[in-house]
């Protein structure tokens, strides 16, 4: 495995417990710092160098997050209020090339990460053990994804991003 692009390995899926719950859960709540701490004093032209040769740049994964996340949390509150709806695919490679995610400043998006980061904890925070079982559908992977699912791949997902950023940080020993 490339560890450029999966440093910290690919997602374990793990059956709900209280240690799980709390690790997820302390993930999802403190991304929008991390990725802070990563990005922190970086210049425009490393804001603009990639992670990994045909990568995306760094400008790009901070807004990524931000797209990715969106539609993670709006797909929570589908799974939590339908029977198990049928969610809408995207090309988050043709997202990472809209003008937003390429020339808007990062603070945009982390700005946005703080505010959607605190409404998806509360959210967490507030379900119900039996809960954890709602679900969508998702046609591109032909799989039913529970919130449990969600919460686990999406804790993963933003550790996955800023470790990248970290490692291309530690590479460039940029300080």
């Amino acid at each position: 495995m490339d560890n450029s692009i999966y440093p910290i390995g690919d997602y374990i899926e793990h059956s709900f417990s209280a240690e799980h719950l709390r690790e997820r859960m302390l993930d999802i709540r403190f991304l929008p710092q991390s990725l802070e701490h990563a990005v922190n004093n970086l210049d425009e032209f490393q804001l603009n160098t990639s992670y990994r040769e045909g990568g995306w740049n760094i400008k790009q994964i901070v807004h990524h997050l931000a797209d990715s996340h969106m539609n993670a949390f709006i797909r929570c509150k589908l799974a939590l209020t339908e029977d198990n709806p049928l969610i809408k695919p995207y090309d988050q490679d043709l997202w990472a090339e809209m003008s937003d995610a390429k020339d808007l400043p990062i603070n945009i998006s982390i700005t946005l990460l703080h505010a959607l980061h605190l409404r998806w904890h509360e959210l967490f925070s507030s379900i119900k053990e039996n809960q954890w079982s709602s679900s969508v559908m998702h046609p591109e992977y032909n799989r039913t994804m529970s919130v449990w699912f969600i919460l686990g791949l999406y804790a993963w997902h933003g550790k996955h991003h800023v470790a990248q950023i970290q490692g291309l940080r530690d590479k460039m020993n940029w300080k």
